[in-house]
């Protein structure tokens, strides 16, 4: 069961997208261009999806544990810094540029478009270049603990 409900909730996910034209990237960008031929139907798909996730949040915080997996995951996190503004930045200069964020993009792999191609690796490669570079932070900050430790 625990690889079911996921592939269910990315099905609806993916479904959800498709009807609502998301995958499109000229409806995303005439969403963006608020001074031409402004497009207002993302607004409403954003609206629906907090109707829906905003009471769902409210009623998995009531229960004790998820019906199809152990424990929660959710961010430890709550704080504002500078990756999470560094790295919305980046995702909104993105969006606006293409038309395209990550579900979408993957959705349109199956056009086989170039364009959609060059993009998902891009995005792929730079999640790895990310991963890489957090990777090498950690080391390095634990090696300077284990150098600081043993200088003590």
């Amino acid at each position: 069961m625990w690889i079911i409900a996921p592939l269910l909730c990315g099905l609806m996910f993916g479904a959800g997208l498709l009807i609502s034209g998301m995958v499109q990237p000229t409806k995303v960008l005439g969403f963006l261009d608020i001074f031409g031929g402004w497009d207002p139907s993302l607004a409403v798909v954003m609206a629906a999806a907090l109707a829906v996730s905003i009471p769902g949040f409210r009623l998995a915080d009531r229960g004790a544990r998820p019906w199809f997996a152990a424990e929660y995951f959710r961010p430890g996190k709550s704080g504002i810094d500078l990756p999470l503004v560094a790295g919305a930045g980046l995702f909104g200069i993105g969006w606006s540029l293409i038309g395209l964020c990550p579900g979408p993009a993957l959705e349109n792999l199956a056009t086989l478009s170039p364009g959609i191609v060059v993009f998902v690796a891009a995005m792929a490669a730079g999640m790895i270049a990310h991963d890489a570079w957090q990777q090498s932070r950690l080391t390095a900050q634990r090696d300077r603990q284990l150098a600081s430790a043993t200088d003590g």
